[in-house]
């Protein structure tokens, strides 16, 4: 049943292709490519609509307060209401700023996060963009997004979007390398560069119950909190959203940018945001596969996409709970805490492999994370540098 149900978008792409089937192949090759972009798009734009009601919903319920209720059924329609605002709304560009460069910014910026989205698999056979290093490509073409927050920056003519722009870069070179090394366990252990047999790797079950994600070993864990951390620097998310941190750089490198550029910055985010966050689903926590097999006739992507909303919750979760952190502080954990520790995920893998893969290999895996993090924690202890807080109060 899951398999039939699975195979509903596979036999619809074909029925599309059938149309053409007297035309070349480059024909036939550029028009699956572009359904495929279509109907990425059509996904997930509608759930960054959805999500950007939601996430104020959300907000909203736990800071004890109402959420958008006024346009549309419990407040539904107020994305269209968004998006009607953006449009109509005047698109300021500052005198000498470069305006090239300038409408060019958020349209790398949201293009970047879209061909990140096209190599993850979001269900049986539901690959967009099927490519032997489809890893590498992510993160290949992710770093572009450093240059695009540039852009936006130098090209706004601004002080402010310039020193936000340079903060914004800074923090992503910094916390982009832990992202990519906490990636390489996986890639080590699996040995391919390939979404799909990383997927298909963790699709076996222990007494049918237990799924073999890699996040329940120890160098899994660690290394799916390494590289969640990571993602939420990368987005721009709180407690992590200095380049935006208005009280000290206005608006950082978005500044100058209203109307629907704003928008596309908005969408860009959000859009990074499911990309990193369908990465670490496919990396961590078994892609598509059922959490036991038992629940395998549910369609493969109704999984996905439960475990990928589970990680945006916790992305509002931590927005709703966290306060925005000093950049000093995040750049000392950045080198200081999480490079060393992505390092120490390297070799818990290889020795969880080299030592069987069973109980053996989970134990002395698990030793490695725990000598290091403590080691860690001792030389980083950060109480010596706080005294004790007295407040005052005038009389």
């Amino acid at each position: 049943m899951s398999a039939a149900l699975d195979q509903i978008f596979v036999h619809a792409k074909r029925w599309l292709l059938s149309w053409i089937a007297g035309a070349p192949n480059w024909v036939i090759q550029i028009t699956s490519s572009l359904i495929n972009i279509v109907a990425l798009l059509a996904v997930f734009l509608t759930l960054f609509a959805l999500i950007s009601v939601l996430e104020r919903k959300i907000l909203a319920r736990m800071q004890n307060r109402y959420g958008p209720n006024r346009v549309g059924p419990f407040g539904l329609f107020q994305p269209i209401a968004d998006g009607i605002k953006m449009l109509i709304k005047e698109d300021i560009v500052p005198a000498r700023a470069d305006k090239i460069v300038h409408f060019l910014a958020p349209v790398v910026l949201a293009a970047v996060a879209i061909l990140t989205l096209g190599v993850i698999p979001y269900g049986r056979n539901m690959t967009p963009f099927t490519i032997d290093g489809g890893i590498l490509f992510f993160f290949a073409v992710g770093s572009a997004t450093e240059l695009a927050v540039f852009m936006a920056g130098w090209a706004s003519n601004n002080k402010f979007s310039m020193l936000g722009a340079m903060r914004a870069i800074a923090q992503m070179f910094s916390y982009e390398l832990p992202l990519i090394i906490a990636v390489l366990p996986v890639v080590m252990v699996v040995g391919s560069l390939m979404p799909d047999r990383i997927v298909a790797a963790q699709g076996e079950y222990t007494l049918g119950v237990v799924p073999r994600w890699f996040v329940f070993t120890p160098w899994g864990a660690a290394a799916f909190i390494l590289f969640f951390v990571s993602g939420l620097v990368e987005s721009n998310r709180t407690p992590f959203d200095v380049p935006e941190g208005e009280s000290e750089i206005v608006a950082g490198h978005m500044t100058e940018y209203s109307g629907f550029k704003y928008a596309t910055f908005f969408m860009a985010e959000y859009l990074g945001m499911f990309a990193v966050s369908g990465l670490a689903v496919t990396l961590f926590l078994g892609g598509w596969h059922a959490p036991a097999w038992v629940l395998e006739f549910v369609p493969s992507y109704v999984w996905f996409f439960a475990k990928l909303s589970a990680l945006l919750f916790v992305y509002i979760w931590l927005r709703a709970t966290l306060p925005r952190t000093r950049v000093d502080q995040m750049m000392n954990v950045a080198w200081k805490f999480m490079l060393p520790m992505a390092f120490t995920c390297v070799i818990a893998a290889a020795v969880w492999h080299y030592a069987g893969r069973g109980l053996r290999g989970w134990l002395w895996s698990l030793l490695v994370i725990v000598v290091v993090y403590s080691t860690l924690s001792i030389l980083l202890d950060t109480r010596r540098k706080f005294a004790r807080r007295v407040y005052r109060f005038a009389e």
